[in-house]
């Protein structure tokens, strides 16, 4: 049978001319390529420094796509209408992590450069062997293959659903996405605190927090709605959309990242007051080192600009209706994301101050360029909004 059946009406959409863009794609796959050698080089010349670096790197773009399913799921698991229009994009970006469990390679190559833990023998170390129950290689490793494992399923399967949906209109898939959601939930907090506490937390084996992964979560679910913006306005830009996004979208869009903004300075807050409070040398070695020299900068400058900018800015209506001062918005709390990342990773090798290093950049653009290219090509083939789910109408005709 071919793809699109003679005996149904074509439908209706948009669909992105690869062909348009080829020279574009080519650009990018040609950095990828030159970036990625140059990762090698780095690997084999400093391998710790730039195994920080990768994992800096890929920590943003999990974090960036890790948010982008969760407003995949929470979508159908709400019954939403208004993300309709943009629920293909969320899809395709979800989707990336299956590119991403590939460049998870190298962190796992490089883990005893960045977890200390892995090297230190039984028996040296009586808190680290308190915690070898889930402090040990495989255990690690059959993490990873679980939380990458999951992400790329349950995307590929909502993403799947949505395109076959677009065939017929059949609500059989509106239930069938229902349903996948519905357990990906609490899979996706499981998975995601697993991938935060293993990935992240662990680089100091000895801290702890039992809010780690909801202070991921937050600024993952602020930056990746903030990412849907910008993606969303560069293919209005391109041609695409116009007439299917609408500034009542925009706003929906903008109240998120509001509402995310605050809830990220509520649990970075959260956390901060009760390690300060408690005062157990344990937990307050984390914003120890974080407050120390040069560092105390950066940390400063993400409480203000994470929080306080943002939030004074998105609260004003005009902004959130305004798609090109949204975006620079958007374009802020991305980078204040990067900036989050950085200040939980880099600290762990560089305790006495700010080092920035060259393959912090290489590191960056390498992820960022191949993850684009693999984006150019899944967005090839099925429009870019779903155009025959039951409540498209419903979504294109939004006031909010």
């Amino acid at each position: 049978m071919s793809e699109r059946s003679p005996s149904l009406p074509r439908p209706e959409g948009e669909y992105f001319e690869s062909a348009r863009f080829s020279g574009f794609s080519l650009l990018v796959g040609a950095v990828a390529l030159v970036s990625l050698i140059l990762c090698l080089v780095g690997a084999y010349v400093e391998p710790e420094q730039f195994g920080f670096s990768w994992l800096f790197a890929f920590a943003v773009f999990f974090t960036l796509c890790a948010g982008c399913f969760f407003w995949t799921v929470v979508h159908h698991a709400t019954d939403a209408e208004w993300s309709v229009v943009v629920r293909r994009l969320l899809e395709n970006m979800a989707l990336l992590m299956s590119a991403l469990a590939v460049l998870f390679i190298p962190v796992l190559l490089l883990r005893r450069y960045l977890y200390g833990w892995m090297s230190i023998p039984v028996g040296q170390d009586p808190v680290l062997d308190l915690k070898r129950g889930y402090l040990n290689g495989n255990f690690f490793l059959a993490r990873a293959v679980i939380t990458l494992g999951f992400f790329i399923t349950a995307a590929w399967f909502l993403r799947r659903y949505s395109i076959l949906q677009d065939k017929d209109g059949n609500p059989r898939f509106t239930i069938l996405m229902r349903k996948v959601s519905f357990i990906s939930l609490p899979l996706f907090a499981i998975c995601l605190t697993f991938g935060a506490c293993d990935w992240l937390m662990s680089l100091n084996y000895k801290w702890f927090s039992t809010m780690w992964g909801v202070y991921i979560f937050a600024g993952a679910a602020g930056s990746s709605m903030s990412l849907l913006v910008l993606v969303t306005t560069a293919f209005r830009r391109a041609g695409y959309l116009r007439e299917v996004v609408t500034l009542e979208h925009y706003h929906i869009m903008g109240k998120w990242m509001l509402s995310f903004s605050v809830f990220w300075a509520y649990i970075a807050f959260s956390q901060y007051m009760l390690i300060w409070y408690a005062n157990i040398p344990e937990e307050t070695q984390y914003f120890m080192a974080r407050t120390t020299e040069s560092w105390w900068a950066l940390s400063t400058l993400l409480v203000f600009g994470r929080f306080f900018g943002p939030f004074a800015i998105l609260l004003l209506r005009s902004i959130k209706l305004h798609p090109h001062q949204l975006c620079w918005m958007a374009g802020w709390i991305v980078f204040m994301q990067v900036l989050d990342v950085y200040i939980i990773v880099m600290p762990a090798l560089h305790g006495t101050g700010v080092h920035l290093s060259i393959w912090d950049f290489v590191s960056f653009l390498a992820i960022a360029s191949t993850l684009t290219f693999v984006f150019l090509r899944i967005i090839r083939r099925p429009s870019l909004f779903p155009v025959r789910d039951p409540r498209l109408i419903e979504s294109l005709k939004l006031v909010n």
